[in-house]
């Protein structure tokens, strides 16, 4: 699957520091490590629905750390996933009287096209689950060949569906148990810092079944969906026709594309649990080691109170948003002016605010004219440093309205002023925000 066009990002003077981000699964701050190649994976969209903020401001936050890696001289490989086949794509395709895979093209390339508005970077490998299939039958025939992954009886439940046996299930109890001297294996709830209590309600919000009949623990997530009537399937070989389980996918794309850890797992907070606490442990009883070093997660971005998403149908869509004009610079200031890990509302006063900073910015970069001047150097060191310091994006913005008040502070003094270009290639190299656009 095609990804989109990269934006062009401009070389700046020297080098940043390495980046520090705040660890989900160890609950503090660390600085990431030196290496010639970083490898990051997002996990991507299930295409039922245009982009909406919250997608938006996950895709700006892990492309934040995309250029602070590139500012410090590291290389990155970046892998996102795109879940083109899911229970809830099959469902607003069959409400709409759409084919599954029709659905899902148009809303992938609706993505792209606000992801390249948005300057995002994108990724060298971006895979759909579809396309991960063949490597999902093989992880899972291994896990039931090892004990770890067992099938389920059929059963009719009590709205009286029925349902096929040979579901394969991932058996989280016997995978905590592999390797328990090791100071890296796996438990359950080691990436979302949650104890069973707490795991079971989300689990069954987020996509888990916990009253299927059959299964060892009620946890256990599901690898492989046997064929039903009405459904695309493929072939499962020794599993029988069907379709991968959710975390599954991840998993066996990431450890196709990326090395074992890779460098930063990252996402959404509500995929903190169950998608990459299963994850992880799916890794770790195929390959003997963790899936990523370190983990991230971006907040929640609501309206009028209430959390954005589809189904409350609250949605804020970058696709509108351009339509009606507003510069993509300017939704991503906006975006930027809560920090990622936080959980924020989107409101009419932000993106005003946004675009007035926009503005400004613009303008004192226009007048700013003569070569580079202490002050823009200073600036340039200052947004480097709130940058790598966990990705404080409101931080660096605080330090450009400084710069562009005291630029035309000056000019209004009758002074000549410089560093515009710098301050330009700043923004643009490390906020993906065209100043001269």
């Amino acid at each position: 699957m095609r990804a989109w066009d990269a934006p062009s990002v401009p070389n700046l003077p020297g080098h940043a520091e390495r980046p520090t981000i705040f660890d989900t699964a160890l609950q503090r701050s660390v600085q990431l490590e030196q290496e010639e190649t970083a490898g990051l994976y997002v996990c991507g969209i299930t295409p039922y629905d245009a982009t909406h903020m919250g997608h938006a401001a996950t895709y700006v936050a892990f492309d934040l750390l995309h250029r602070a890696w590139l500012d410090a001289g590291i290389k990155v490989t970046y892998v996102q996933n795109v879940t083109d086949v899911d229970d809830p794509l099959l469902e607003r395709a069959e409400r709409d009287g759409l084919d599954w895979r029709q659905l899902a093209e148009e809303q992938t390339e609706l993505f792209r096209t606000d992801m390249e508005a948005l300057r995002v970077l994108p990724p060298q490998h971006y895979i759909g689950a579809v396309e991960s299939i063949e490597w999902v039958v093989d992880a899972v025939t291994q896990l039931i060949d090892r004990g770890l992954a067992y099938t389920v009886p059929g059963y009719t439940d009590d709205k009286g569906v029925q349902h096929p046996a040979g579901d394969v299930y991932f058996d989280i109890e016997k995978a905590g148990r592999i390797n328990p001297e090791d100071p890296e294996h796996w438990e359950l709830g080691q990436i979302c810092n949650l104890n069973n209590e707490e795991m079971l309600p989300i689990f069954a919000e987020r996509g888990g079944d916990p009253d299927r009949e059959g299964k060892r623990n009620v946890l256990d997530p599901l690898l492989w969906r046997v064929e039903r009537a009405g459904e695309p399937s493929w072939d499962g070989k020794s599993l029988g026709a069907g379709r991968p389980g959710w975390h599954i996918e991840c998993t066996m794309i990431s450890q196709h594309l990326l090395p074992a850890p890779f460098s930063v797992q990252g996402g959404g907070s509500d995929l903190q649990f169950p998608h990459h606490d299963m994850g992880a442990g799916h890794a770790y009883a195929l390959a003997g080691k963790p899936m990523a070093r370190h983990y991230a997660h971006t907040g929640m971005v609501g309206l009028d109170g209430e959390k954005m998403s589809k189904s409350l149908g609250n949605l804020v869509l970058v696709s509108k948003l351009r339509a009606q004009g507003v510069n993509p610079g300017v939704i991503r200031l906006a975006i930027m002016d809560n920090h990622y890990r936080t959980d924020w509302f989107w409101t009419d006063e932000l993106l005003t605010k946004a675009q007035n900073r926009f503005d400004m910015l613009v303008e004192s970069v226009r007048q700013a004219t003569r070569e580079n001047d202490e002050l823009a150097q200073q600036t340039l060191t200052q947004v480097r440093q709130h940058l790598s310091n966990d990705l404080d994006a409101p931080s660096a913005l605080i330090a450009l309205d400084q710069w562009a008040i005291a630029a035309q502070a000056r000019l209004n003094d009758g002074e000549d002023v410089g560093g515009g270009s710098l301050v330009a290639d700043l923004v643009l190299a490390r906020l993906g925000v065209d100043l001269r656009d």
